[in-house]
């Protein structure tokens, strides 16, 4: 069985084909291919909805003719075609979701919708290192920062989330706050590594909490703050260490929350997915502080880390090999730019 996957969340445009094999655990990756709108939003300092939706309608055949072409397929060889229905941004989401719901009804395949965030929670099963459930899940995309108890797909207990920015928020603030280029937060890390971490003294929000809950926005005006403090003829070397700061600053919490929940859970299994996820300071210390406690870690490949169709095209897959896809033959759809995703829990 071949699934088609479309992602079209917010500003990257991605199609893959998924192959579902009977007796194989984990369905397999056959082609996926990816536009991201990374040059068209620098100028704006951020994305532009209008601009993105704009752009989607413009690669997303493109695109699926790609990925036809490159795992030697045609659209007959297509038996379910799958979407990003949310969260995310609406009018990205609908162009998405209207694609793959004209195709559905063009090839007479049924469509499923997917959880934006489990797609990012399921794409370590594609790499060479794939996790085992029971696991806790660590999702750092975008505006989400959240820790999740995952025992199986569809069996989601949120265990600790932000109550203000996500930690993406706070690398993409403080690098603008910094005068860093769009994505603020790899521009960031950049920077970082040719600065002492130890040279700011930034707060860790919530680290000693007793709950497993995350807050950034105090981080992103204490970087302000010192900011203002250096003065307007900053010097290079200065925002370095600044940024060396505010990475180690993110990371630690991170990093203690993940801790955390696998002591509250017993669980020995991390899963760490999103585009924070790919984060090097963030993966190293993750692995080191995980490998005093025997506690095994997984993350998707670099590639997947960012929004892509082969994660959506794998949940779906998951899905479906359990008996949770509910696929549509009626071509209606409806987006859902908010969608909490401990409400997919079908425990």
């Amino acid at each position: 069985m071949n699934i088609l996957g479309v992602e079209s969340s917010c500003d990257e445009t991605g199609v893959a084909l998924v192959q579902l094999e009977p007796g194989l655990a984990v369905p397999r990756l056959r082609a996926q291919a990816l536009h991201s709108q990374v040059d068209m939003h620098q100028d704006y300092g951020g994305v532009v909805p209008e601009l993105a939706s704009r752009d989607h309608i413009r690669r997303v055949l493109p695109l699926t003719r790609r990925v036809l072409a490159d795992a030697g397929a045609t659209l007959a060889d297509v038996d379910a075609v799958a979407f990003t229905q949310g969260p995310g941004l609406a009018g990205a989401l609908l162009v998405g979701a209207g694609v793959a719901c004209a195709l559905g009804a063009a090839l007479a395949r049924p469509v499923v919708g997917v959880h934006h965030l489990e797609g990012h929670l399921l794409s370590p099963f594609l790499s060479a290192d794939p996790p085992e459930f029971p696991f806790v899940a660590l999702l750092v995309s975008g505006g989400h920062t959240q820790l999740m108890r995952v025992d199986d797909v569809g069996s989601y207990e949120l265990l600790g989330e932000t109550i203000d920015d996500a930690a993406g928020e706070a690398f993409d603030k403080s690098a603008k706050l910094m005068g860093l280029g769009y994505p603020g937060g790899p521009a960031l890390a950049r920077l970082a590594e040719f600065g002492d971490a130890d040279t700011f003294a930034l707060p860790r929000p919530l680290l000693h909490s007793a709950n497993l809950d995350f807050s950034f926005a105090g981080l992103k005006t204490a970087v302000r703050t010192q900011l203002h403090k250096l003065g307007s003829n900053v010097c290079e070397q200065d925002r370095a260490h600044l940024a060396a700061s505010t990475q180690q600053a993110i990371v630690d919490v991170l990093c203690a929350k993940s801790l955390a929940a696998l002591k509250q859970t017993q669980l020995k299994r991390l899963v760490v997915a999103g585009g924070v996820g790919a984060n090097a300071r963030l993966r190293g210390q993750l692995d080191a502080e995980c490998k005093k406690r025997q506690v095994r870690v997984h993350y998707p490949e670099l590639a997947l880390c960012t929004d892509n169709g082969a994660m959506i095209a794998l949940a779906a897959a998951m899905r479906w090999q359990r008996g949770l896809a509910r696929p549509r033959r009626d071509y209606a759809f409806n987006v859902m730019p908010r969608w909490p995703l401990q409400s997919l829990s079908v425990s």
